[in-house]
C-alpha cells in the first residue's frame, strides 16, 4: 500500500451555497467534467478508540458497488496528511492490507479483532477537477450527515485538494471559493466530528491540544507545529463565540494569546512584512473578544457577590443589572466580529502565511530547536527577574508589560515541554507554577484598575433615582479590591524571590 501526502484544505458553509460551487463558474479556473457520487464511509476503531489516540483513522468507504480501504496519519503541524488507500472485497477493514501503514505498528491480533464501527458519514459529493495557473486542484462539495449512533450532525462543505502544482495556487483557488460562497476554513475533519459524536461530547468551547515537538526538528519546523496548534485552538471555538459561550470566548481569547506569544518568542526567524499583517489582524480579533471577558469576570466574580456584602441591596442590584447588560452587549460584539469577513479570512491568511512563508527564512530559523530553547529561556527569564526586583516602583503599565513578559514565557514552557526528558519536566512544574502565580497576581492587580475605572464609571452616570445606591455598592467594591492589593502584591514579591534561573535543559 503505497502512502500519499493529502494537502487539501475544507470550508464549512450553509447548505444553500453548495450549489454555487457545485454548478457555477469559479474565476482564475478551466473546469473538467464534474462527477457525482453517494459515499457512506464508515469509520473502525476499538472501544476505547486506541486508533483515534494514535492520530489515525481507519475508514472503509462504499462507492456504488466498490469498497474502498483509507488510513490516514495527522500531520504535526500541517493541514496536509499522509493517507494509504486500497481497493477491498467487503464494508469491513481488510487488515493484511496494513501492513505497510502505521496501523500495524500500533495494534495487535487482538485489538484488531476488537475493531468495530465507531460512527458513519453518508454524503453527496460533487468532485470537478480545475486547472488554475500550472496546478491541478480537485474540488469536492459535500453535502450530507454524520452519525454515530442515534446522534446526528449535518455536513455541508467543500473540500480543494492539491493533486499537482503549488500550494500557492491551491490557496489561491481556495480564497475565491470562500468569497464566493462566504464559506470558513475548518481545520476539523469529519473523523474528529464523528468522534465527538460517538463521545457524547457537546461541548461548544475547545481547549488546547497538548504540543509534541522532537529535538531534532528545527526552530521553522517547531514553530510550524506549535502555530498551527494555536490556530485550531482559537478557530475551533468559533460556534462557541456565535452562541454566546463565556467559556468560549474565553478559549478563544487563550488561543489567540498564545499564537500572539509564539509570534513574539520566534520572531528571530520570521519574515517581518508578512508577519506584520498577522500580527495587525490578530491584536484586532483580541480587541474584539476583550470587553466580552472582562465584563464577564467582573461581573462574576465581584459584582455578584456584592449582594451579600453590600446594604442598601437595590444598589447591588442595580449595578448587577447594569454590568449584566453592559456583558450580553459585549458578548453580541464579539459574535458580530466573527461574522466579518475580516474574520472569515484571518484564519486562511494565518494557514498560507504558515505555508507559504519558509522560502524567506534563514539563520535562526535552521537551528536545533533545542539549542534555540536554551538561549530562550536564558534571555527572557533574566530580563523578567530584572524588573521584578523593582516591582512596588513599577507603574500600572510597567507591571501591565511585566505580566505579559511573565505570560509568554509560561507558554514558552507549555509549548517545548515535550523536548525535556521527564525528570527535568518536574523542574519545568515548578517554574511554570511560580510564573503563574505571579501572572495572576500582577493580572489581578490590572484588573482591579480596569474595574475601578468601570465601576467609578456606573456611579457617575447612574440614573438619579438610584445614583447614591450605586455609588455606595460600587464603592465597596473598590474598597474591596484595594485591601486584595495589598496581599496580591505581597505575593507577587514573594514569588520573584523564588522565581531561580531554569536548569533544566531539552533532551
Amino acid at each position: 500500500m503505497a502512502m500519499n501526502i493529502e494537502p487539501e484544505l475544507k470550508f464549512r458553509l450553509s447548505r444553500r451555497k453548495l450549489a454555487s460551487l457545485a454548478n457555477g463558474r469559479i474565476a482564475g479556473t478551466k473546469t473538467g467534467p464534474r462527477a457525482e457520487n453517494d459515499l457512506v464511509s464508515t469509520y473502525y476503531d476499538t472501544k476505547k478508540h486506541k486508533l483515534r489516540r494514535h492520530g489515525l483513522t481507519l475508514r472503509v468507504r462504499r462507492a456504488g458497488d466498490e469498497y474502498v480501504q483509507t488510513i490516514k496519519a495527522a500531520r504535526m503541524g500541517s493541514f496536509a496528511r499522509s493517507e494509504w488507500e486500497e481497493k477491498v472485497e467487503s464494508p469491513a477493514p481488510d487488515f493484511r492490507k496494513t501492513k505497510k501503514t502505521p496501523v500495524s505498528s500500533v495494534t495487535t491480533k487482538k485489538s484488531r479483532r476488537k475493531m468495530q464501527p465507531v460512527f458513519k458519514t453518508s454524503v453527496r459529493r460533487i468532485t470537478r477537477p480545475l486547472n488554475i495557473g500550472s496546478s491541478q486542484v480537485e474540488l469536492a462539495v459535500d453535502r450530507g450527515d454524520v452519525s454515530a449512533g442515534r446522534r446526528s450532525s449535518p455536513i455541508a462543505e467543500f473540500e480543494v485538494e492539491l493533486k499537482r502544482g503549488r500550494t500557492a495556487d491551491l490557496f489561491r483557488l481556495a480564497r475565491n471559493c470562500q468569497r464566493k460562497t462566504g464559506g470558513e476554513l475548518d481545520l476539523r475533519s469529519k473523523s474528529e466530528r464523528g468522534y465527538r459524536l460517538a463521545d457524547g461530547d457537546d461541548r461548544t468551547a475547545a481547549r488546547a491540544e497538548p504540543i509534541q515537538l522532537r529535538s531534532e526538528m528545527t526552530v521553522r519546523e517547531a514553530f510550524h507545529v506549535i502555530a498551527y496548534s494555536t490556530l485550531r485552538h482559537l478557530s475551533s471555538n468559533a460556534d462557541g463565540v456565535r452562541s454566546l459561550d463565556s467559556e468560549a470566548v474565553h478559549q478563544m481569547r487563550v488561543g489567540l494569546r498564545r499564537l500572539r506569544a509564539a509570534i513574539s518568542l520566534f520572531k528571530s526567524s520570521l519574515p517581518g512584512p508578512s508577519t506584520a499583517k498577522i500580527k495587525t489582524d490578530l491584536k484586532w480579533l483580541t480587541n474584539q473578544l476583550a470587553p466580552a471577558r472582562e465584563i464577564d469576570v467582573l461581573l462574576r466574580e465581584r459584582i455578584r457577590p456584592l449582594r451579600h456584602v453590600a446594604d442598601p441591596q437595590r444598589g447591588a442590584r442595580a449595578v448587577e443589572k447594569e454590568f449584566a447588560d453592559r456583558r450580553e452587549k459585549a458578548f453580541r460584539h464579539a459574535r458580530k466580529a466573527l461574522q466579518t469577513d475580516r474574520y472569515r479570512d484571518l484564519p486562511l491568511d494565518v494557514l498560507e502565511w504558515l505555508e507559504t512563508r519558509r522560502a524567506s527564512e534563514r539563520g535562526v530559523a535552521e537551528l536545533p530547536v533545542a539549542e534555540f530553547v536554551v538561549g530562550l529561556f536564558r534571555g527572557r527569564l533574566r530580563k523578567v527577574r530584572k524588573e521584578g526586583r523593582d516591582l512596588e516602583n513599577l507603574s500600572a503599565s510597567e507591571r501591565h508589560k511585566l505580566r505579559i513578559k511573565i505570560k509568554k514565557l509560561r507558554y514558552a514552557v507549555g509549548f517545548f515541554e515535550s523536548l525535556y526528558a521527564d525528570a527535568e519536566r518536574k523542574e519545568l512544574a515548578r517554574f511554570s507554577g511560580r510564573l503563574k502565580k505571579l501572572q495572576e497576581a500582577l493580572g489581578a492587580l490590572n484588573d482591579f484598575i480596569a474595574h475601578r475605572k468601570i465601576a467609578t464609571d456606573a456611579a457617575l452616570n447612574a440614573p438619579s433615582e438610584n445614583r447614591r445606591a450605586r455609588a455606595f455598592a460600587s464603592g465597596v467594591l473598590i474598597g474591596q479590591e484595594h485591601e486584595a492589593a495589598k496581599k496580591l502584591m505581597n505575593t507577587a514579591r514573594r514569588e520573584f524571590e523564588r522565581l531561580k534561573p531554569l536548569r533544566a535543559k531539552p533532551d
